[in-house]
């Protein structure tokens, strides 16, 4: 992943750091940068929902940086398709001139890249439901006669229905949006009955949990009881 950047590429990057709000003062980019937390805050400062800040540690230590470091590639790195090597994050703990430029060039395509797709996937969501209600506002009356006549094909069953099946009556362009927005709600569904068995599981455990702590105070008093009567 080395590479010599540009008089002009290094300018640029210098001039998109500092217009970054970061937690202390930039003097020297490879020392400063080395414990990987400035890193992390700028992650963070474009995609806020990728970095928990409080993950990094500010260290001076040559274990504590390799720590950080470790978890941006494992948790945040790889996320953006981006990954730094062994070689690479030794060089950047040890302050190795030229190194972190490169990381940052590198990461900032990846950063632009997410950002772009994260857009895109925004206009098409706006697109799709305003495309949704421009069909279904002047058309209600024809959905609500249905759900009249026929409120069983409004309700999921075991079987789950295909939305297709159920709207193959309308334009196929928006029976494809109904059934994107369907299938995403399915899967959300699916996710809070998976978390809410989770929650049931553990909370059977914690019951058992209790159950054996009472048991071993319960023979602790009786052995204590006894010990006193000797």
């Amino acid at each position: 992943m080395t590479r010599e950047l540009s008089k002009e590429a290094l300018q640029e990057l210098y001039a998109w750091i500092d217009g970054i709000p970061l937690s202390r003062p930039k003097r020297n980019i490879a020392r400063d940068f080395s414990d990987g937390v400035l890193v992390a805050e700028v992650v963070k400062h474009f995609l806020p929902k990728l970095v928990e800040i409080h993950n990094y540690i500010p260290a001076n230590s040559t274990q504590q940086k390799l720590s950080n470091w470790q978890i941006l590639d494992r948790q945040v790195f790889s996320k953006l398709h981006f990954h730094i090597s062994e070689d690479m994050l030794t060089k950047l703990v040890k302050s190795s001139p030229g190194v972190i430029e490169t990381v940052l060039y590198m990461l900032r395509q990846k950063i632009e890249e997410e950002l772009n797709r994260t857009q895109e996937v925004e206009n098409y969501s706006t697109y799709a439901d305003k495309n949704i209600l421009d069909y279904v506002s002047p058309n209600m009356h024809l959905f609500t006669k249905e759900c009249q006549s026929q409120p069983e094909m409004w309700y999921n069953n075991q079987k789950q229905r295909s939305f297709c099946d159920q709207y193959s009556h309308l334009n196929p362009e928006i029976r494809l949006l109904l059934e994107e927005k369907d299938q995403a709600l399915l899967a959300l569904r699916e996710t809070m009955e998976i978390l809410q068995m989770k929650v049931q599981r553990l909370e059977h455990l914690v019951q058992l949990k209790d159950l054996r702590i009472e048991d071993l105070t319960r023979h602790l008093n009786k052995h204590k009881s006894q010990k006193t009567m000797k």
